[in-house]
């Protein structure tokens, strides 16, 4: 690559190597004021000034080399995936936006491996967390004006997709259990908030039942919703490891599987999923720790966006324990908050 110099005055009818940045520090804005190719006019000389520009640059390329637009258009093409949408190169940087509301899903190792050369720039939003549709999920570019082809080969053969899964409007059951509960002893005030959290993901509450401890009633009661088009049924209560907590072998009779049981999660460490299949329906079983009742936030928030975006949380959630701490928290809107 040459790079040569040019005063502003000669740079007259010749194309602009990259983009030129204008910042306007009264309307905080900074954009490219000038794009790459352009071709200076006489008109566009007292602008630059404005700018700063006394001396403009001259690139020419040596034949291996990749200009960086095509550089991170290069690059694009490997990380786009499902429901990405790419912003075309700006000061050599595309940005990738989720084109839906969903989950967004990525080998964050990738990013690691991508950005081993110094040259290249890669950064992302936290994988596994909620997007809205036209939220910046990734922005990519290289350091310099141009790079080598072979390291930029390099870069894409090591970059994978980055997917923004959209979200299933599930139909759930709710199957509320504890002796003292299903006999009107203790009021349970679950219910409603349990169809607050179904609403981000466009799900729908069928319906409640109310079981004693026994194992036998709180599997017929999963089973009952499943046969009635339950895709998702979240069973409270009788978690822990006390005596008369039974419920996790309800679900264990009703299931045909057991993804995990326990998260490293506070609160909600109890937490549990298996599947079942039933008259050709399948269905997601959880069951959640009492502590979903009284707690805003708890490991049943982390768990629903996987369930709703049809991703299996089961490699994922041994690492719940980084960001896992979550006692007292309030929703909040910190893209690495894994609560968000």
């Amino acid at each position: 690559m040459k790079i040569t110099e040019i005063a502003l005055d000669e740079a007259v009818g010749r194309p602009l190597a990259h983009d030129l940045t204008k910042i306007d520090a009264r309307s905080h804005t900074k954009g490219a004021r000038f794009k790459k190719g352009r071709i200076i006019t006489e008109a566009d000389l007292p602008v630059l000034r404005e700018m700063g520009r006394e001396h403009l640059t001259v690139l020419e390329l040596e034949p291996d080399e990749v200009h960086e637009d095509d550089a991170a258009e290069a690059l694009c093409g490997a990380l786009r995936g499902l429901n990405c949408v790419p912003a075309p190169p700006s000061e050599g940087r595309i940005t990738l936006k989720a084109g839906v509301d969903g989950f967004l899903c990525y080998d964050a190792a990738m990013v690691g491996r991508v950005n081993e050369d110094t040259d290249w720039v890669l950064a992302t939003m936290p994988p596994f967390r909620q997007v809205r549709a036209g939220q910046p999920v990734a922005g990519f570019r290289i350091r310099p004006l141009a790079m080598p082809r072979g390291r930029v080969d390099k870069a894409v053969a090591s970059a994978s997709g980055i997917d923004v899964k959209p979200f299933a409007p599930l139909k759930a059951g709710l199957v509320t259990t504890g002796r003292e509960i299903a006999e009107g002893r203790v009021e349970d005030t679950f219910m409603d908030k349990f169809t607050r959290k179904l609403e981000p993901f466009g799900g729908t509450l069928m319906g409640r039942r109310f079981c004693t401890d026994d194992p036998s009633l709180i599997a017929d009661a999963i089973r009952a919703f499943i046969d009635e088009g339950a895709e998702l049924v979240v069973c409270t209560g009788g978690m822990s490891v006390d005596a008369d907590d039974r419920t996790p072998g309800g679900i264990a009779a009703a299931a045909d599987a057991i993804a995990f049981r326990g998260v490293p999660t506070l609160p909600g460490a109890m937490l549990m999923m298996g599947a079942a299949t039933r008259n050709g329906r399948a269905a997601n079983i959880i069951g959640a720790p009492a502590c979903v009742v009284h707690d805003e936030r708890t490991s049943l928030d982390r768990l629903l966006p996987f369930v709703f975006a049809g991703v299996d949380p089961a490699p994922h959630v041994r690492s719940w324990g980084v960001g896992g701490l979550c006692e007292g928290c309030e929703p909040c809107h910190w893209p690495e908050c894994a609560f968000s």
